[in-house]
């Protein structure tokens, strides 16, 4: 009887040389006549472990890592394709690594665990049951089901879905679309590309549900140009997925009909904000739209149009799956559900973690991140990507939850966490917000593509000691601006990282603090 064996393929664990483990792996049980089957599974989103290799036991999967290729050998002389656990490297069973074991794994659920190219995987880990139930519905009852579980937009405005869908199942066109945000550009996110790379059947069952909830037989899955391996394995899947019946015109027999397709960006951040990806798809140059109209009435090609990111349509099939009652009952307040956030920067413990809304912020850092990877004490948190604000040390036990980032002027975003210690100069990364807005402003409205530039040189000045306080104001004054001006959240959300950095480290711009001054 062969020995299975994991061996990830995600990006990261082959960017630290999964293939190569792979292939010593095959080749060392060959030369020892072992019997294995390697399957190259997705990322469990421990990061730090990558590659992490994992062996079937009849007690569960044990888990070794960071596995280098050059430890191979020494692997298989202390027994562990026995499932052994005489090596240094070894971790026991995967499924109870704290970091792993603590979390709430509802979208991540299968992350990890399956072949993410296999459909048989999916089906026999209970994929495409909620597909199965909403074909039994109609499809008011599905939106119904989306609005009452609470799912909100897991991007920076965290619009509730269901009044999206509702609005797109009311609408006349004779045409309508669902369109996958996957240009997931933040920094220290990557949530998208584990959903992508490691269990692509769940977004393609997601969407296809929301084309039956609203009347759509066309969606677009926008990705990025940096996810080759997400795009290659997102086209397998949505093949497999059209010979197997689950996609096509006549979806499992139904008579209903979805049609998907990939679309590669070509690198633009501000494609990430809707209305500029529709003009992309279209093959124009990103460029944001006004409002009105939205895309929910008037979206791509003119027609009515969902547009949701990767982990709200991921969401879908648990929901029509296990009903909204069981997805609501996760989180707190108007945050309902689970948030996978994502850990970078200087961490000890980066990767991915999936958590009901509730928990705080200093939980995250050290009870999963074990602290800043420098082991110097940590001076500010960014949430919620380069347009998010900078939290100070005061404002870590506020919990995850929309409201409460709301009430501290930052967002939750797309659950991205980067981490900086003491030695980190606040005005510098102040200057950087402005500098990648002026870089990747679209340019179509003035305070965003003029307020940006000039506030690189109003900080320049600040850092150089220049008229500071007069150019404190003028900063302040430029981020109004910027902040009520914007066309979109390009501009409109820049001031969120300045300001931030501005009001809670003053003595990084020269300015005296608050504490200082009671003093």
């Amino acid at each position: 009887m062969s020995i299975r064996i994991y061996i990830p393929g995600d990006s990261t664990a082959l960017a630290l040389g999964a293939d190569d483990v792979a292939v010593a792996i095959t080749a060392e049980a060959a030369r020892r006549g072992v019997e294995i089957d390697v399957v190259r599974n997705g990322t469990r989103g421990l990061l730090w472990l990558e590659p992490l290799v994992e062996v079937a036991t009849a007690e569960g999967r044990i888990g070794f890592g960071p596995v280098d290729a050059s430890d191979v050998a020494a692997l298989f002389d202390a027994g562990f394709h026995l499932g052994e656990s005489k090596h240094a490297l070894a971790l026991g069973l995967v499924e109870q690594i704290p970091y792993l074991a603590r979390q709430s794994r509802l979208t991540f659920a299968r992350a990890g665990i399956t072949d993410p190219l296999s459909l048989a995987d999916y089906e026999a880990h209970e994929g495409y049951k909620g597909l199965r139930n909403a074909l039994a519905m109609e499809p008011a009852a599905i939106v119904a089901a989306v609005t009452a579980s609470g799912l909100r937009g897991r991007g920076g405005a965290a619009f509730p879905t269901g009044i999206k869908w509702n609005t797109v199942l009311k609408a006349a066109g004779a045409q309508k679309y669902i369109v996958c945000n996957a240009d997931e550009g933040d920094s220290g996110t990557f949530a998208d590309r584990i959903v992508m790379e490691g269990d692509p059947f769940m977004l393609i069952e997601g969407m296809t549900i929301a084309g039956l909830a609203v009347g759509a037989n066309k969606g677009y899955i926008y990705v990025r140009s940096e996810y080759p391996h997400a795009i290659a394995n997102l086209n397998h899947a949505i093949n497999s997925a059209l010979q197997a019946g689950y996609l096509g015109s006549n979806i499992l027999g139904s008579g209903r009909a979805f049609e998907l397709e990939v679309r590669k960006g070509a690198g633009a951040y501000i494609c990430g904000e809707e209305t500029a990806l529709l003009e992309s798809i279209e093959g124009k140059r990103g460029v944001v739209r006004a409002k009105p109209p939205l895309p929910a009435l008037s979206g791509l090609f003119g027609q009515p149009t969902v547009i949701n990111n990767v982990l709200s349509l991921a969401a879908v099939p648990l929901i029509l799956d296990k009903g909204a009652a069981y997805y609501q009952d996760y989180g707190m307040g108007r945050s309902r559900g689970t948030l996978p956030v994502q850990l970078a920067g200087n961490i000890k413990h980066g990767g991915l973690i999936e958590l009901a809304f509730g928990v705080t912020l200093r939980d995250i850092l050290f009870e999963y991140g074990g602290g800043s990877a420098s082991g110097r004490p940590i001076k500010a948190v960014q949430v919620g990507g380069p347009l998010g604000a900078y939290l100070p040390e005061s404002q870590w036990d506020t919990p995850l939850d929309y409201e409460a980032f709301a009430s501290l002027w930052a967002v939750l975003g797309h659950g991205g966490i980067v981490v900086h210690d003491d030695s980190a100069d606040m005005a510098r990364l102040a200057r950087y917000a402005m500098e990648f807005c002026a870089v990747e402003s679209c340019g179509k409205c003035t305070p965003c593509r003029i307020g940006s530039t000039r506030g690189v040189e109003v900080i320049d000045k600040i850092r150089e000691g220049s008229e500071r306080p007069k150019q404190v104001i003028l900063l302040r004054e430029l981020c109004d601006t910027m902040l009520h001006g914007s066309l979109c959240a390009m501009g409109g959300m820049t001031p969120y990282p300045v300001l931030s950095a501005l009001n809670h480290f003053p003595q990084d711009f020269g300015q005296v603090s608050e504490d200082q001054r009671a003093a």
